[in-house]
């Protein structure tokens, strides 16, 4: 078994708006040198930086895959052979509303979510304990 230990540094500043900047930098793997984003908070702006650097290690997992979409494995007697996955949608949007409600029913009423989400699909083992979000 493999492991792999590493660390991943999360750094927040306020600029002189009032708003926040984090810069988050991983030595596993190094999907890339920093990460930098802004938010309205500093919990907003960790939020946004965890999740790019979250994106990036997710296509890393699904290309280290190289699995052909099309393809369907068969067992000896031909037939289909069911796969589990691990399916990933991640949606953002910038939007306008007059309230947070407002804001989530435009979006749930627009039925774009599924449509312009970025899908990951990782091929995982029948019995790995992955929860998915809820």
């Amino acid at each position: 078994m493999t492991s792999i230990t590493g660390t991943i540094t999360i750094n927040v500043e306020a600029d002189e708006n009032g708003q926040y900047v984090c810069k988050v930098s991983s030595s596993v793997d190094q999907p890339r040198d920093e990460i930098r984003c802004c938010g309205q908070t500093r919990e907003h702006a960790i939020a946004i930086a965890l999740e790019q650097l979250a994106s990036e290690y997710r296509q890393i997992a699904e290309s280290g895959q190289n699995k052909d979409w099309l393809v369907v494995e068969r067992s000896e007697s031909g037939e289909p052979i069911q796969k589990h996955y691990h399916v990933i949608l991640h949606y953002e949007q910038i939007g306008k509303a007059e309230s947070k409600f407002e804001a989530m029913q435009d979006t749930l009423m627009g039925n774009t979510v599924v449509e312009n989400a970025k899908v990951t699909l990782i091929e995982i083992d029948a019995n790995l304990p992955v929860q998915p979000l809820t």
